[in-house]
């Protein structure tokens, strides 16, 4: 599915009148400005899924995050802004193919991260809770605290003074059944996995910045199933920064070039840091076929 046509940011000219109305000359970072500008980026023609690629610095990130701005996307973590990102975002332009996503999200490494920090903060809650249910299973099954029926509140009460007093019911089922999983059971690589799986629906255009953070290659490549899986069946459209050639090889996506001046479309396969990858492969190749399992 595709919602959004094309975007487009402002050019070199563009830029150079919009510094020629500035009275700020104190400042000497205008940023968004003049980092796109400068590799010629001004236009991304858009397909079901669209991937920039490029190293540090070569301003995949900062694309992204405009393009965030000007379609007024859902973002969880806050992201800093230069005092000029209003001006630039103004500048930008794009255009849809008529009917509009239902949902407009960008998914950072900070959204991540903070669901990470998020979890370990309800584990640590429900491991304090675990120590104190093996305190109570004992009061209750010794009748050390009586449990009355004063309110609806304490017919939960009852029912673990029941289950504890029961012959068959061992310390360790007691708190298992009255206390949630701990998710900490979950690897980090499984809840970034699932971070995802939750936060992408239906019929959605969604700006991923580097999603292989946080993910095992095995995990990276679930990920890229689950992205055409959402493409082909469930009407979504993605636009991704990425420097994974796991991520990069995302069936019949779009890949352009950031590391290339002017920026270029180019099949994943060309790309430079995968042809690297490529390359030291096959110098290894003998030690892999030497060495199978």
């Amino acid at each position: 599915m595709q919602y959004l046509k094309s975007f487009t940011f402002p050019d070199r000219d563009q830029e150079f009148d919009f510094f020629l109305e500035q009275k700020r000359t104190c400042y000497t970072d205008f940023y968004p400005f003049q980092v796109l500008s400068s590799s010629d980026l001004t236009s991304l023609q858009m397909a079901p899924v669209t991937i920039l690629h490029g190293g540090n610095g070569s301003g995949k990130t900062t694309a992204l995050n405009v393009m965030a701005e000007r379609l007024g996307a859902v973002r969880d973590s806050a992201y800093n802004k230069s005092c000029f990102f209003p001006d630039y975002v103004k500048r930008c332009r794009e255009q849809w193919y008529g009917e509009l996503p239902e949902e407009i999200r960008i998914i950072t490494s900070d959204d991540v991260f903070d669901y990470m920090l998020d979890l370990r903060h309800v584990n640590a809650g429900i491991d304090r809770r675990r120590e104190e249910m093996f305190a109570e299973y004992y009061d209750l099954r010794e009748g050390r605290t009586p449990v009355r029926m004063e309110s609806l509140d304490d017919y939960e009460k009852l029912k673990r003074a029941n289950d504890a007093r029961r012959k068959r019911t061992t310390q360790s089922r007691f708190v298992r059944e009255h206390l949630a999983a701990n998710v900490q059971e979950r690897s980090n690589g499984e809840s970034a996995f699932m971070y995802f799986t939750e936060k992408i629906r239906e019929n959605g255009l969604y700006l991923l910045d580097e999603p292989e953070n946080s993910l095992s290659p095995g995990r990276q490549q679930e990920l890229v199933r689950f992205l055409e899986d959402s493409v082909r069946f469930f009407g979504c459209q993605f636009i991704i920064a990425t420097h994974s050639p796991f991520m990069l090889a995302i069936r019949d996506a779009r890949t352009y070039d950031l590391d290339e001046c002017p920026v270029t479309v180019r099949p994943w396969t060309q790309l430079k840091n995968v042809r690297q990858y490529y390359q030291f492969f096959r110098e290894h190749q003998e030690e892999f076929e030497n060495n199978r399992e």
